[in-house]
């Protein structure tokens, strides 16, 4: 698919030549530091060498303090304490984090994650009686719970306190809690607002810690829990999540837990960047919750020695393969169900229904039908009587705001811009089909139809060496708002034969005018074989890496797109 280039426009000129002054750096790297917020030495400096002690202080959070407080009298009347958690990652590992940390203290603690098909997202009635049942009377919920006002006050009715530790953007109103950490209530004073529901978790265990003569040290067997929340839940990696981040991925590379390093084994990668989480651990992690039960996911992350870890691991990774089939399976169909449909192939939204599809992977399928044809998707099947499905937008369209306008037609709905779930009668379906249709097209420009190619920065390529791959690595860990740079290089020329290499790679290498010639590798892009092999010059956007083969080590051009230079077309 052809995407759109869009170059970023240079903004704060004076700052990007005070840094390359500053810091002795090419203007390239300089303009990448401020497009990131990064406009002075000092901001520089702690962007470059992130270090723990960066991470702000628990208490600022609001909330924290009485939190705190409740922890400490349930641990020393005894108290039964539930740790409850969604089932996805960011839920599973802040359950496995807290539990894990909390045990060592206490003993009457137990955790709780909700049936995704009976039970359904966030704080469950069901959840609450288990608690009430068993005795419990302090339930820590993590990752959910901000907008849970009536479970609350339900938990509430029965003598049982709730501290909510959520990262989503609260409602209206508050539940009426013991103590509710979110930074993004719009009173909390916490100065970091992104942080992952895990990472809310590991500050509520910071706090516990300093008011309890605890180091820090000890805290930091936990941070690989974070760094696969961050990474899984697609938070931004900047600020605090980016020290985070650093030093969970150090963590989970170097000595990871149990679960962890077991969950590394049968993956059979052993170094992970942001990306490989995001691919290789966050989805097996995932997967029990969407094929049968998250608690497989939580045994495995709070497992307190290697076999059992890989007896868990081995049920984790049944569970994706079966993920994997169903995704791969119901992808296929629904695939070939557009292509038999002339109806559906000029509109600008799909919408798909079959009522045997598995509902805990329809999320992906929307995911991957988006990717093919770009325009607003929903994947549909049956569920208790209804019909339910996940709905993904294109980068710039408002799908709540779409899906708001059919509000009507549901029996209920919530998301947020990219990405949504709905409920309606199979009645409704047709309108709605119509109505989404017809909605989208009076609103989304053409050009958010096409998929964009952000491109960083020009760069010519003779500025590409030692020292500015090593400061460019400095940016790392990459991640959403500090995605891996973008470049773009104009009419360069191809030496020797570009080559089409296994499925659809184009295979080239490149230099523009003295420069050193480049290997470049671009992954589906053999349909561009016309353009570099013409003998004329073109233009190519990339990022840089390096590649190892055979113990050499060399700096590779992975290209992002190609396209001819304007002035030769």
């Amino acid at each position: 698919m052809q995407k759109r280039w869009a170059e970023q426009e240079l903004k704060n000129l004076k700052a990007i030549k005070e840094l390359e002054d500053q810091l002795n750096i090419d203007e390239v790297l300089a303009t990448l530091l401020v497009a990131r917020d990064i406009t002075t030495y000092e901001d520089a400096r702690d962007f470059f060498r992130p270090s723990l002690s960066h991470l702000h202080d628990p208490f600022l959070m609001k909330g924290m303090e009485v939190a705190v407080e409740r922890i400490q009298r349930a641990l020393l009347s005894k108290e039964k304490i539930l740790i409850y958690g969604d089932y996805d990652v960011d839920g599973t590992t802040s359950v496995a984090l807290v539990y894990g940390f909390l045990r060592k203290y206490h003993y009457h603690i137990d955790y709780y994650i909700p049936d995704r098909y009976k039970e359904g997202y966030g704080i469950s009635t069901q959840g609450i009686d288990y608690a009430h049942e068993h005795n419990i009377t302090l339930i820590i919920a993590l990752d959910c719970g901000i907008k849970s006002v009536d479970k609350v006050d339900y938990a509430n009715s029965l003598g049982i306190d709730f501290i909510i530790c959520d990262h989503h953007t609260p409602g209206s109103l508050i539940p009426d809690a013991i103590a509710v950490l979110d930074p993004k209530q719009r009173d909390c004073p916490y100065p970091y607002k992104e942080l992952s529901g895990c990472g809310i978790g590991f500050k509520l265990i910071q706090a516990f810690a300093m008011r309890n003569n605890i180091a820090f040290e000890d805290l930091e067997c936990y941070l690989d829990l974070v760094v696969v929340s961050i990474a899984s839940d697609i938070v931004p990696i900047t600020g605090e999540n980016r020290v985070l981040a650093k030093f969970g991925l150090q963590r989970l590379n170097t000595s990871p837990c149990h679960g962890m390093a077991a969950l590394i084994e049968i993956a059979g990668k052993k170094q992970y960047t942001i990306s490989d989480v995001v691919f290789t651990l966050g989805p097996r992690i995932n997967a029990s919750g969407r094929i049968d039960d998250a608690r497989h996911s939580v045994n495995l992350l709070v497992s307190e020695n290697r076999d059992i870890a890989r007896s868990h691991s081995h049920v984790i990774n049944i569970k994706n393969t079966e993920r994997k089939e169903h995704d791969a399976s119901i992808t296929e169909q629904a695939l070939a169900m557009i292509a038999a449909d002339p109806a559906l192939w000029n509109r600008k939204t799909t919408v798909v229904y079959n009522e045997g599809w598995h509902k805990g992977v329809i999320g992906i399928v929307a995911s991957r039908l988006t990717e093919k044809y770009y325009r607003p998707t929903i994947v549909l099947t049956q569920s208790n009587g209804h019909i339910s499905g996940s709905a993904r937008s294109v980068i710039g369209f408002d799908l709540y705001e779409a899906l708001n306008s059919c509000s009507d037609l549901f029996e209920q709905f919530g998301g947020h811009k990219y990405a949504a779930g709905l409920t309606l009668k199979r009645e409704n379906l047709l309108a709605f089909q119509e109505r989404f249709e017809d909605i989208v097209s009076q609103t989304i420009p053409d050009e958010l139809l096409i998929q964009e190619q952000v491109i960083d920065a020009s760069l010519d390529l003779d500025k590409i060496d030692g020292k500015f791959f090593r400061i460019l690595n400095q940016f790392a860990p990459y991640g959403p708002l500090n995605t891996t740079p973008v470049f773009i290089s104009h009419a360069v020329e191809c030496l020797g034969s570009p080559q089409v290499v296994g499925n659809n790679h184009l295979k080239m290498t490149v230099k523009q005018g003295s420069s050193h010639a480049f290997d470049c590798i671009g992954f589906g892009l053999g349909e561009y074989m016309d353009i570099v092999q013409g003998g004329l010059p073109f233009d190519i956007c990339y990022t840089i890496e390096e590649n190892l083969w055979k113990d050499k080590r060399s700096i590779q051009l992975n290209l992002k797109g190609v396209r001819r230079t304007p002035q030769h077309n």
